[in-house]
Order: structure tokens, then C-alpha cells, then sequence
């Protein structure tokens, strides 16, 4: 069984001034994943480490964490495609909490901030709103984000200025401006549509890199200023 050593960025506020690494040896097999690593070194080790995690499945994103300098879900990344050294270390752009978890408020305050529900006035019909695939199409692809912020984070724009909405809260809005069945795309075409909306954006394809879904962040984040620059294709 080899072992591993994990160096984790540490950091808590009731005594630390600043953060700083700690190493830890690990033996793992090589089908284990980094949040395995991360669970021996809790539960045998050291149990004053924190971090979040979950469904362990890659489903609720709260794993999320910088592995080895990029922006990776612990729970999905295999021990066995990363060297001997594992350096993790806390999300970029956040408030430090403790270790590795990092205060997400701010996050999903933009997240909120492009009303991400479906917003239709009209009477409601007997059954469902009914959508043919093709327009299910247009946006399927931005339903699969788990707001794990892995994008946002990962986003060059973003650490320079916090008050840019973010990868995630533009493909969220994405995702209800091209619903054939909602009706607020004006209202959230409004929020895209500032100094610190879409147009932050520099194309960097971080966020796409860092989408624990894969999803197409860029090409969303392209097909909403489109939208504001010629209209609704």
C-alpha cells in the first residue's frame, strides 16, 4: 500500500495569525480518493483538521478545494493521479473559516442575486408546463451545477474583484434566460448586464477546467453576452 504525504494548508483563528502547512503520511490504496486521505487523517490522526464533504459521491460539491494548485472535488480525485505529494490547500477568493473551509455567504448572495427559480406571471395550465427537448436542450447543460464554486474560484477576474457575480451565478441565470417557460430573462439580463456582470469575464477557461460536471461554463458565460449584444439568438 503506498504512502502518500498530504500537505495541507492550516489555519484556526482562536490561535493562529496566519495560516501555514502541516504534513501528514497517509498509506492508501491506489483506487482511494484524496477525501479518503483527508478522512484517515481526521478520524486517526489528527482530528482537529476541518474541511467539509458530504455525499462523498461528487453530488453535493461541498469538497471543493484547491489539490495541488487546482480547483478539484476530493471525493472524485483518485490518489493514483496525483504524485507522492498531495498539497491541498483552501478555495481562493473566500474568507478562511478554519483550514480548509472557507465562508461561502458571499457566493451565494450572487447566486441569488440573478433570481435563480423560475419567474412566470401566467395563469397556470392544467398540467405542467410542457417543453419540447429542443429547448430543453438550449440550457440542459448549465442544470447539472452543484454550486460547489469550484468556477468562481478558480476565476482570475474574480479574485481581483469580489464584487464580480461569478462564473456560477452566470451560468445559473443561463439557465433560466433560455427556459422557454420563464419570463424574468429581462430582469436577470439586468443583473449581467453591469460593470460587475458577464462583461468581467476575460474568457480565461478556468471555471470550464475546474467544473467538477463539466459543464461548458464558457461557452454559457458567451452565449449571455451574446444575447445582451445582439439579442436572443
Amino acid at each position: 500500500m503506498p504512502t502518500y504525504t498530504f500537505k495541507i494548508q492550516r489555519f484556526n483563528p482562536d490561535k493562529d495569525k496566519r495560516s501555514h502547512y502541516e504534513d501528514y503520511q497517509v498509506d492508501l490504496e491506489t483506487t482511494d480518493r484524496v477525501l479518503d486521505g483527508l478522512n484517515e487523517i481526521k478520524w486517526r490522526q489528527d482530528g482537529t483538521l476541518t474541511y467539509r464533504r458530504s455525499c462523498a459521491h461528487g453530488v453535493c460539491g461541498s469538497d471543493a478545494m484547491r489539490i495541488n494548485g487546482r480547483n478539484r472535488l476530493a471525493c472524485k480525485l483518485l490518489v493514483k493521479d496525483l504524485p507522492g505529494q498531495v498539497t491541498i490547500e483552501p478555495m481562493l477568493g473566500f474568507t478562511v473559516i478554519k483550514d480548509l473551509v472557507v465562508d461561502l455567504e458571499p457566493f451565494f448572495e450572487k447566486y441569488r442575486s440573478i433570481a435563480p427559480y423560475l419567474i412566470n406571471d401566467s395563469a397556470p395550465p392544467e398540467t405542467e408546463r410542457l417543453q419540447c427537448p429542443e429547448d430543453r436542450a438550449r440550457y440542459d447543460d448549465g442544470t447539472k451545477c452543484i454550486l460547489c464554486a469550484a468556477c468562481t474560484t478558480s476565476c482570475p477576474p474574480f479574485w481581483a474583484n469580489k464584487e464580480f457575480v461569478g462564473p456560477a451565478a452566470i451560468v445559473n441565470a443561463h439557465r433560466f434566460i433560455f427556459d422557454s417557460r420563464d419570463q424574468g430573462a429581462d430582469e436577470r439580463l439586468g443583473v449581467l448586464n453591469t460593470r460587475n456582470g458577464v462583461w468581467r469575464c476575460r474568457t480565461v477557461f478556468n471555471c470550464t477546467d475546474a467544473c467538477p460536471r463539466d459543464i461548458e461554463i464558457t461557452r454559457a458565460i458567451e452565449d449571455v453576452k451574446r444575447t445582451l449584444l445582439f439579442g436572443r439568438l
